[in-house]
């Protein structure tokens, strides 16, 4: 890699408000804020809106939409044209 053109690499932490949940990760991403860890050591936190532990489709609560039955009722009120 070249030096002076990429950003800095290091520990951050991620908290997904919603969920009360936070993990320690790489990653280039600052911030101003910070937060001291389980191990003692304060690192930058990002705020997230979403993550695994609250997504819908990681949590099992995601709805399944019923394309089909949406496709017969649109036949019904608009008939077939042909």
């Amino acid at each position: 890699m070249r030096k002076g053109i990429h950003p800095d690499y290091g520990p951050v932490v991620f908290r997904d408000r919603a969920a009360n949940y936070a993990f320690l990760t790489r990653s280039t991403m600052t911030s101003v804020k910070t937060i001291e860890w389980e191990d003692g050591n304060i690192y930058p936190v990002v705020d997230v809106e979403i993550s695994n532990v609250s997504h819908p489709f990681y949590t099992g609560t995601a709805r399944v939409l019923d394309t089909a039955g949406r496709v017969e009722r649109f036949e019904r009120r608009y008939g077939k044209q042909g």
